[in-house]
């Protein structure tokens, strides 16, 4: 990620895109309310003047209800002091007690791994009802097992899962085979020890080396045994094949032939797309696909990649976060195999174009039937504004309205006082803290506190929230695909474990429905092929379907 060869000749194309962004009132408000939730954690990179490379990449999140009552909860990763003479501090979970109020239950849940956390994903391995939590670190992954009784154990060794002494990056639960049980894919980034760190610099000035300084590595497939186990499958299913830099990724049946794919968002290396045969077998179709490369046919420095069907013609598409005066890359899924780079021409790209971009995701914020996008912006040097003046190391974070026309518009100053801290951040999380049918956002800040955003739309529009019990499939449900139709307004989502920028977020399926005030159809197809037709539901309401049933369970409003 370093700066040699990333001016390019973009005035062409990137200036009059820039000129023709028309500011647009959302429709929607983001409100500041971290200082009212309760939360004190602050996030280290462990720096201390080296600039190691796995300082600046750290870290995701997590939001998850770890202990089953209905509320989202949150899991902050944490950086590991990296000079021995630091005291760590740790990851924390904190619980949701409602209306923004947050405690602190790390200890408690037995959670506080003292790692250099940079990736988590969260899967219920050994499908008893209950979220379990991996990590993917720089050294020792470790592999939480959810008890049931808002506790958890380290189960790493037991289940196989450690990774070996490694740099993390995202990491994701998914049903290779749909067997009934989810496996687990861990991208890897560099080979890096503190021993053999790369010292850069730039007209004097310090600067972190980039991934290219140090050799690639391939990501690691682990096969879920169904007693509690895993076996390392990485070479017998053609993952071990590809050497890159894994840092976000996601897991999704990009082709629509039932079956889950792996798209891993490299870092200055091609990204790959590793189809999935249908066995658990995958090729790697990134350059075939179009996934690969942006529409210029160049490499980026990708960060986080997140999917949803922006378009509403039924295929997911995705986008994916790159580096300053790069353009971040919105492909859109053709239907026939492969994608389109469309972030110029659909207004996702320019406006963050002097940042370095993290976390993003896809979804609704004005629950009007389009799915929007947030990026999180940060530098990775804390000095750049001394040799760089276009950026910055700390910087707003953006938000893009769809305007449900295939386009997005720039409306970060638009929509609430959420967007003006300005923070270096990395991972983020979306979904719905207080249950009132609308997302809110929480932000990983380096070497900062988090940020806590609350969606406080009052627009009327309708929605809808679904929950997922498997019993023939994965008892999360990873990889089902739900379709909602109500009138002309058909929408797809599916249920992700691990996505954006070493995150994880979304378990529970949310659906913006505009004035619609009843569902014409819910079509789900399950992970193990069985197909579930729900009719004439009323919206804003929480749904729990479980497969199998044609009775509508609702949750308590």
């Amino acid at each position: 990620m370093t700066d040699n060869g990333r001016h390019r000749l973009f005035c062409l194309i990137v200036v009059p895109a820039l000129l023709s962004l028309q500011p647009i009132k959302a429709q929607f408000r983001l409100t500041d309310v971290t200082n009212q939730t309760g939360i004190d954690f602050t996030h280290t990179d462990g720096s201390f003047g080296q600039r190691y490379i796995v300082e600046s990449v750290s870290a995701g999140l997590a939001l998850f209800d770890y202990d089953n009552d209905g509320d989202i909860d949150i899991y902050f990763l944490n950086g590991r002091p990296l000079q021995a003479n630091q005291s760590p501090t740790g990851n924390a979970l904190y619980r949701n007690e409602g209306h923004f109020r947050f405690t602190n239950v790390t200890a408690t849940a037995g959670v506080g791994d003292l790692g250099h956390g940079l990736g988590v994903a969260v899967g219920d391995y050994d499908n008893d009802g209950y979220a379990d939590l991996y990590l993917n670190n720089f050294g020792p992954n470790v592999l939480y097992r959810n008890n049931g009784d808002s506790t958890f154990t380290n189960v790493t060794q037991s289940a196989g899962v450690a990774n070996g002494d490694k740099v993390g990056a995202g990491a994701s639960f998914l049903d290779i085979d749909r067997d009934g049980y989810l496996d687990l894919f861990v991208a890897n980034y560099v080979e890096f020890s503190c021993a053999d760190n790369v010292k850069r610099t730039v007209r004097g000035f310090p600067q972190h080396a980039g991934p290219l300084d140090y050799l690639p590595m391939p990501n690691t497939l682990y096969k879920n045994n169904g007693d509690g186990t895993f076996s390392d499958v990485t070479k017998s299913s053609g993952i071990a094949n590809h050497l890159g830099t894994g840092m976000g990724l996601v897991s999704a049946d990009y082709d629509n032939d039932g079956d889950p794919d792996i798209l891993v968002a490299n870092d200055l290396l091609g990204n790959f797309l590793f189809r999935n045969d249908g066995e658990g077998n995958f090729d790697e179709v990134g350059l075939q696909t179009g996934f690969a490369y942006d529409l210029n046919g160049s490499v980026q420095s990708s960060m986080g990649v997140d999917c949803a069907d922006y378009d509403n013609d039924g295929h997911l598409d995705f986008f994916v976060t790159s580096y300053a005066r790069e353009l971040a890359t919105l492909y859109r899924n053709l239907g026939n195999g492969t994608f389109e780079d469309v972030g110029l021409v659909a207004g996702a790209s320019a406006s963050v174009l002097p940042h370095v971009t993290w976390g993003t995701g896809f979804a609704d914020y004005d629950n009007d039937g389009d799915r929007d996008i947030f990026i999180a912006c940060g530098h990775i040097e804390d000095n750049i504004q001394l040799y760089d003046s276009t950026t910055t190391y700390r910087c707003p974070n953006v938000v893009l309205l769809n305007t449900g026309n295939g386009r997005f518009t720039d409306v970060s100053q638009h929509c609430g006082d959420g967007l003006q801290p300005v923070m270096s951040s990395r991972g983020i999380g979306l979904d719905d803290l207080d249950n009132d049918g609308d997302i809110d956002v929480v932000i990983l800040n380096a070497r900062q506190k988090p940020t806590i955003l609350e969606n406080q739309t009052e627009n009327g529009n309708c929605w809808l929230k679904i929950d997922l019990v498997g019993t023939r499939s994965n008892r999360m449900a990873v990889g089902a695909k739900v379709k909602v139709v109500a009138d002309k307004l058909a929408q797809i989502s599916v249920v992700h474990s691990g996505r954006s920028y070493q995150s994880h977020y979304g378990q529970r399926l949310h659906f913006g429905l505009g004035r619609h005030l009843r569902i014409d159809t819910i079509e789900i197809i399950w992970p193990s092929g069985l197909h579930s037709i729900y009719r004439n539901i009323p919206t804003n309401r929480n749904l729990v379907l479980q497969e199998g049933q044609t009775q509508v369970q609702y949750e308590r409003q």
